[in-house]
């Protein structure tokens, strides 16, 4: 059986990753051979949409020395990894969907292999909007995370981009679309 594919979305704080993926998350269902990785990450719970799973920085450090982490980074003062089981997900054939980071890509890009990378964007007022109504931060840094959106080129021969400066369905539909024709390419 051939490895599933990696979908590596990534995209600057406000995009609208987190949202995009748990749309397709339900209409996908069980439908399609496509599971959705969490990730591990060094800040408390909290009211995220994403479902991630919060560790301590000794949590977090501990798994990363034992070799648990797919792949990790660290970004506005967390550490984020995604586990290694995704790599027994592959194997047994389904596609991996992770919430990733630009940066990190951009670094790893050729140690990711076949990943299918997909950047999901949208305009700096957008961005703006959503970073204030999701109120974790001051308009200060705010304005550096919108900045920070224009800083991070993503280039890839594969890369796929969603403008998500519209409606969760049309960003969704599409981010779905590209899930589906992943995972019926086993």
């Amino acid at each position: 059986m051939a490895a599933g594919a990696l979908v590596y979305v990534m995209g600057p704080s406000g995009a609208g990753k987190d949202s995009l993926i748990q749309y397709a998350r339900r209409k996908l269902a069980a439908s399609q051979p496509v599971l959705f990785a969490h990730r591990y990450i060094t800040r408390p719970p909290g009211e995220d949409i994403e479902n991630y799973v919060s560790l301590s920085p000794a949590e977090f450090a501990q798994r990363a020395g034992h070799g648990l982490f797919a792949f990790s980074w660290s970004a506005y003062g967390f550490d984020y990894g995604v586990g290694v089981e995704i790599h027994a997900w592959r194997n047994a054939g389904f596609a991996v969907v992770v919430d990733g980071s630009r940066a990190h890509f951009a670094r790893h890009a050729d140690a990711l292999g076949d990943a299918v990378p997909v950047l999901i964007t949208a305009s700096a007022e957008t961005l703006r909007c959503r970073l204030t109504r999701r109120g974790r931060e001051d308009a200060a840094a705010i304005e550096r995370r919108v900045q920070r959106a224009a800083e991070i080129p993503v280039a890839h021969r594969a890369l796929v981009t969603i403008d998500n400066s519209g409606t969760l369905e049309e960003g969704g539909d599409r981010l779905t679309e590209i899930l589906i024709d992943c995972a019926q390419r086993r």
